[in-house]
């Protein structure tokens, strides 16, 4: 079964300051999901699911997914902050929705089989495309795997980002996902200020998790389990988040699945900030140079 591509496209980008996802990055005015979707169906993916909001539905359907109509079956899913299992509500005053184990949540009656996970905004390179494909269509259920990419490949040079560091074992299956949620680039070092003060260096060639991840359908069930528990626990909290690292790390733990990490050698690139961006069109220039991407996607 050809796996489906999931992209995680219903949030506003903070930091930017508007709906990067929309943003035109290419020679053409292609974005960043165009060249997700061009990776994915190399890898011969089968179907393309876009999580967003409803309010966005519009252009969204109208700027991006129509774009693809004619190549691939394109499906949608609505996170929407009530959208909850075990009859949970919303607290008043909350806002934002659940995070991004709440926004795959959002896509269970729209994905069946395996299934690779990606943020809209951000740009993988065909290699891990391919490695998720190669893996999911000879795995099992309980068979998970990540993409995960080097530090150095992965830093803006604008501010600090976050990332997963991971930890595997001598099988190369995922042991533990840590969330350093402030890494900068200090003098050619990766410095992660944590939350009690201290510094730590983070190897330029550690393995980070860039939200690349592949799944069997199996995992909408242990979402609605965990998604259930924390809810019991945090559901009473304004701004608490259900992350997918957090479900993978929980279902390791447990001994319910393996997480095979996935090494790529591609430059992960990003608009975190506004000053990436042309940083991002110049790299995207490049590979167009060498022949890694047409002048022009789906023409």
């Amino acid at each position: 079964m050809k796996p489906t591509l999931v992209l995680l496209a219903a949030g506003m980008g903070s930091r930017y300051g508007g709906l990067k996802q929309l943003d035109p990055m290419g020679p053409n005015g292609e974005t960043l999901m165009d060249y997700s979707v061009f990776d994915a169906l190399r890898a011969n993916f089968g179907k393309v699911v876009f999580i967003i909001r409803k309010d966005i539905e519009e252009a969204f359907k109208k700027q991006i997914g129509s774009k693809y109509e004619k190549f691939v079956p394109v499906e949608y899913a609505f996170q929407d902050l009530n959208d909850l299992p075990g009859g949970f509500k919303a607290p008043e005053g909350r806002v934002k929705p659940w995070g991004t184990g709440h926004a795959i949540y959002a896509a269970r009656n729209v994905v069946k089989g395996p299934f690779v996970v990606i943020n809209a905004d951000d740009f993988y390179g065909q290699d891990g495309y391919q490695k998720l494909a190669d893996f999911l269509c000879s795995s099992k259920n309980n068979e998970f795997a990540m993409c995960g990419f080097k530090m150095k490949n992965t830093a803006s040079e604008n501010g600090s980002v976050s990332r997963g560091l991971c930890t595997t074992n001598a099988e190369g299956n995922l042991v533990d996902v840590v969330e350093h949620t402030k890494i900068v680039k200090e003098n050619g070092k990766y410095i992660s200020n944590l939350e009690d003060g201290s510094r730590v260096e983070i190897p330029g060639d550690a393995i980070v998790s860039m939200n690349m991840w592949g799944f069997q359908d199996t995992l909408f069930d242990y979402l609605e389990e965990l998604f259930t528990e924390f809810l019991k626990e945090k559901g009473t909290e304004l701004k608490s988040e259900f992350y997918i690292p957090f479900v993978v790390d929980s279902l390791v733990k447990a001994g319910r699945c393996t997480t095979k990490v996935l090494v790529s050698e591609s430059a992960w690139f990003g608009v975190t900030y506004p000053e990436d961006k042309p940083l991002v069109q110049s790299s995207l220039q490049k590979l167009i140079g060498e022949n890694i991407y047409p002048e022009k996607l789906f023409s």
